[in-house]
């Protein structure tokens, strides 16, 4: 037999596990991040040529202590900078399937915490505000709460939230045998 080609010979009951199985919602979720590596290089590539030539004349007129806190500051900068790149290494994993919902946080520590949820027992708790929109999403089940989507702004979160609503109703009602 060729893998991946069926023969006709498989139990019907391989089907069902492969439809309870597949994920009904996928998504992975990271902090936005508005500078990439090259606009990095280049933001710190300026502000070296800017404190450098600042400190010039400061150093001509025999003031060069202000060279070295011109450097201080292009290494606060730069601080700031790498501080910002490790958060933007955490990110949620969410993956809902007819069987359960499956949530994986990794923080920026890289420390990973998982839950499953039964989905016919999870709801999403939503908490708005009329002038923000929605300011808060958490997933419950059974007493537990557990907070998503913390890093979406309020207008990507709302929709998020209707995908993720759309997804747990869909996986209520269990899967589709008759999907490919």
């Amino acid at each position: 037999m060729t893998p991946g080609k069926s023969t006709g010979s498989e139990s019907p009951g391989s089907e069902i596990a492969d439809a309870s199985q597949r994920p009904v919602f996928d998504a992975t979720i990271t902090p936005h991040r508005s500078l990439g590596q090259n606009g990095f290089r280049i933001v710190m590539t300026l502000v070296c040529l800017a404190s450098v030539i600042s400190s010039i004349p400061f150093v001509v007129l025999g003031a060069w202590p202000v060279a070295g806190f011109f450097g201080i500051d292009v290494i606060a900068l730069f601080a700031a900078f790498h501080v910002n790149f490790r958060h933007a290494r955490a990110f949620e994993r969410i993956v809902v399937t007819p069987l359960e919902v499956f949530l994986r946080k990794v923080s920026h520590h890289g420390r990973e915490t998982i839950w499953r949820f039964n989905p016919i027992w999870t709801r999403l708790e939503r908490q708005t505000d009329e002038d923000y929109g929605l300011l808060g999403l958490k997933l419950v089940s059974r007493g537990q709460s557990v907070a998503v989507a913390s890093a979406l702004s309020p207008h990507e979160r709302a929709g998020f939230a209707d995908a993720l609503g759309s997804a747990l109703s869909s996986a209520r009602r269990g899967p589709d045998y008759n999907a490919p």
